[in-house]
Parts: structure tokens; sequence; C-alpha cells
């Protein structure tokens, strides 16, 4: 058996190499500090949306990994020539598509801090600062948007950051659905139903089918464009009735406060009503627009959350603090504990088995957890409540701005009244001559849209609306200015014209 002293020296004349050095760590973080803010800087002159072919970063790149080292300068510079053309850019001041995913200065800098720290902060115990610095940025958010006090630690309730609005609803679905059973018995799981509008994230019914319901007890209620496409309260209660009727039980209803295809807003007051009167569990999603009701002349959109279970906003949207960055309130965290804990020997500690300390772990899907809330304190102290209400005042300007110029050119229309910073509108069909079958006037905008994205000038998504095609035009991006929606809606007239005269030469 080699001794203690040959491995010693062994070990010693091969000690690993240290990939961690400050002094370098410090040359390096310079250089890439000045290669985003070149980026930042030339970003607007990029298409906005990439112009590659599938698989072409496979036909540049090596089939394997270098065996020796290569220097940051020189990946940087494959970065430059090779990864920069397949980047859609999201920062870019020209992007509409979508919604957006905005970053600042304390985002990305708080970002920074977190991952040099590299926590894993699953328990109070096992980084102090982490946990507790996420009580407290989420109570001053929650006091920011005006939530109840029970959605606050300081009222019973708590926040918790998750990844993104899919885990939360996840997480909600998972301890109503485990709530229930408790009081119902295992047998009847089959017999749950959950309650969303068409107008839903997908996130909801994915998260139906990971928590195990019954497919066809998702009810995705129809949503019409008299409404605005809200969700009908009487038309919810319909539903619940018949289900009940039926030998089903209500579990779980997500209503919505700015959905994805038109920013809609569900009747939040009506809606919780109707789903008191069944023992309902009533998720918010507000993962979009709820970062404007920290504004109070938005705020009464989310009147009515007083009396539901759980709501979330994506910070990581339309709040300045990069992804991921979901924001979940609840009024009852043991319902979430008792659903999501775990407890093996190897995490016991005393600190956790007093029940006076937040272990996140048991908020969550996943065990291992970043220190989001530093970036989230960063955006928040280094822009303060006023600052941040004026930014997203500016964007909801513009759009208001865009929706004139729209509306000021006969050839188009606005398809839905206009809540936050999204204009939906397309091509109408009387601008279109001979062209009065809504397919093919559906079919004009969708090569609008295509031919906008493919000259790289700009990037826009659609969406259809009781059968019309929509474009929607999200603004939201940290560097856009009037300049840019005005250029973009140059960009939009150029192309619509070219497309109508096509249109016209062929009938």
């Amino acid at each position: 058996m080699e001794s203690i002293e040959n491995l010693t020296q062994n070990l010693a004349s091969r000690s690993p190499m240290n990939t961690l050095e400050p002094e370098e760590f410090r040359r390096q973080g310079h250089l890439m500090i000045d290669f985003l803010a070149d980026y930042y800087g030339k970003v607007e002159n990029y298409p906005v949306r990439s112009q590659v072919s599938p698989g072409y970063l496979g036909e540049i790149l090596p089939e394997s990994a270098p065996y020796n080292p290569e220097s940051l300068e020189t990946i940087l510079q494959d970065v430059q020539t090779k990864i920069i053309p397949g980047i859609t850019h999201w920062q870019s001041p020209n992007f509409f598509a979508y919604f957006p995913c905005t970053v600042s200065t304390a985002g990305i800098l708080g970002e920074m801090l977190s991952t040099g720290f590299n926590v894993v902060g699953f328990s109070w115990i096992a980084s102090p600062a982490a946990t507790e610095l996420e009580i407290i940025v989420t109570d001053w958010f929650g006091k920011m948007l005006q939530l109840p006090k029970s959605f606050l630690f300081s009222g019973g309730g708590g926040g918790v950051l998750q990844g993104t609005t899919c885990e939360a609803i996840l997480c909600t679905l998972v301890a109503a659905r485990d709530k229930n059973v408790r009081q119902h018995g295992m047998d009847n799981i089959g017999k749950l139903v959950v309650y969303c509008s068409d107008q839903t994230h997908a996130a909801m019914q994915k998260a139906a089918k990971i928590a195990g319901i019954n497919p066809k007890n998702f009810r995705a209620i129809e949503t019409r464009k008299s409404s605005n496409f809200q969700l009908c309260p009487k038309r919810l209660e319909s539903a619940i009735l018949y289900d009940v009727q039926n030998g089903l039980i209500p579990l779980y209803l997500c209503a919505t406060v700015g959905t994805t295809s038109s920013t809609a807003v569900d009747p939040l007051t009506s809606l919780t009503e109707v789903a008191k009167k069944y023992e309902v569990w009533v998720h918010v999603d507000a993962a979009f627009a709820g970062s404007a009701c920290i504004c109070p002349e938005f705020r009464q959109y989310l009147d009515g959350v007083e009396n539901a279970d759980s709501f979330s906003l994506n910070a990581h949207k339309w709040f300045l603090t990069t992804l991921d960055c979901c924001c979940l309130w609840v009024k009852n965290p043991s319902a979430l504990i008792k659903s999501l804990s775990t407890n093996p020997e190897y995490l016991r500690n005393n600190a956790s088995e007093t029940k006076k300390v937040v272990d996140y772990k048991d908020w969550q899907i996943m065990l291992s957890r970043r220190f989001r809330a530093l970036k989230l304190w960063f955006v928040l102290r280094s822009y303060g409540v006023g600052q941040l209400r004026e930014f997203i005042r500016g964007h909801v300007g513009m759009a208001k701005y865009f929706e004139g110029l729209v509306a000021m050119d006969k050839r188009f229309e606005v398809v839905v009244p206009r809540l936050f910073s999204m204009v939906c509108f397309r091509i109408k069909p009387s601008a279109i001559i001979g062209k009065n079958d809504e397919n093919e006037v559906n079919e004009i905008n969708r090569k609008l849209l295509e031919s906008v994205n493919e000259s790289g000038r700009i990037y826009v998504s659609h969406t259809v609306l009781g059968g019309v095609y929509v474009i929607r035009f999200a603004i939201g991006a940290t560097l856009t200015d009037i300049n840019h929606v005005s250029e973009a809606w140059k960009v939009v007239q150029d192309h619509a014209g070219a497309l109508i005269v096509d249109a016209f030469m062929s009938k």
C-alpha cells in the first residue's frame, strides 16, 4: 500500500489547475463586460430574427470538444462570428414579438453576483441570506402590488421565487390536488376537474397532465370577442354545476390578468365568488401584466385577488429582472409544504427542526435553487418604485402611440382593446379588394407577418382570436424608444402595401 508521504508528494506534483484564479478572473471578466457592452451598443443593427437555417451550427463547429485549452479571446471570436448569427435578439429595440424579456444593468449585475456566489439555498442553513433576502423582497414586491396582507409573510402567507409560471402553476395545482385528496380520498383523484379559459396559457394544460388530472376533466371554457375574450363567470359556474351533477369534483381555477394572446383580464371578483361556492382553489396568473399593477392606474386589474389562493407574475418579463424569476405568493404556505416537502436524514439540521425558518426546497419542485433574490433586490434598490413605474408607463405610452398610428391608416384595424403595452392589429378585409373571405384575409395577414420578420428589421408574432389571424405588437424591450416604434410601423406599412397590391393584381 502506498505511503501517505508518497501520496502527498504525488498529489503535490499533479495538483489540479486553478480555474478560479482571482486576477485571471478579473481580466477575463473585464473582457466579457466589454463584449456585452459592445453587443448592447450595436444590437439594433443585427437582423432581429435569426436568418440561419436549421442545423447551421453543426456545419461550422468541430465534431468533438478540444483536447487543449483555448483562450477566452478565441472563444469570444467564435461567439461573434458563429453564435450571434444564430441568435434571435430579444434585447433588440426592434423586438416586438411574444412578450418582452427585459434586462437592466442592475438585473445583470445581480445575476452575476448570484452566479459568482453560486450557493445552493435549498434550506435556510444552506445559506441563510439567500432564504431571508427572498422573504424580504417578496414581501416588498407584494406591498408594491398592494397584495392583501394574507399573501405576505408578515400576514401568514408568503412568497417564493420560482423559475417560471409553469412551475408556479404546477406547484399550486399539486397543493390543491393533495389538499382535496386528503379530504375526499385517493380513490377520487380521477374525478378532479381543472378550469380555465381557452385563452389561458398552455402551461395550465401541461401542469394538469403532470399532476395526473384526467385529460377528460380539463375544462378550457370558450371566450368571446363580445367580452374581449375574458373568462365569463356564468359560463364557469355552468361548467362547474354540470360536473357536480355528474359526480365530479371541481378542484382548481386558473384566472388570468393579461392573457398571452391579447392581454385580456379575467374578472377576478366575480370568478372568485363562483369558485368560493364550490371550494375551488383559485390561482391568478399575471405573468406579463402583473408588473404593471405597481402603477396605481393599473391596480384595478387585481381587484378580487384577495379571494384567490395564489398569485404569480414573471419579474423577468416586464420588471427588468433577468430570466428566470417568477414571483409566486400563496395564502397558505402549509398547503405547498405538505405536498412538496421531503426530509431525508442528510438534510436534517437543528434550524429546520425548530420550525422557525423557511426551507424553500419545500415550496418548489426541485431541491436545488439559485439565489434569485439578489437580482430582484438589485432591481428594486437600483431603480426604486418611482422609476419602475415610469419604465412601465413609458412602454404603455408607446403602445398608445402605435395604436393611434394603426387607427389612422384605414387599411388596418385594432382587433381588441389595448389594455397594457401590446396592440393586436391586422389588415382589415375592406383593404383587400376581392378578398372578403375570412380565410383569405387571414392568409394575407400571415404573409404580412412573415414578410416583415424575414426582413430582419423588426420581429413580431401572431395569434388567432375567434378565428381571426392577428399580429401582436408587444412593446417592452429595455432599449426600445418612440423612434423604434415609428420605424416599425413604417416597415409594417411598406410590406402591407406591397402585399395588398399583389392581392389586387392576382384577383
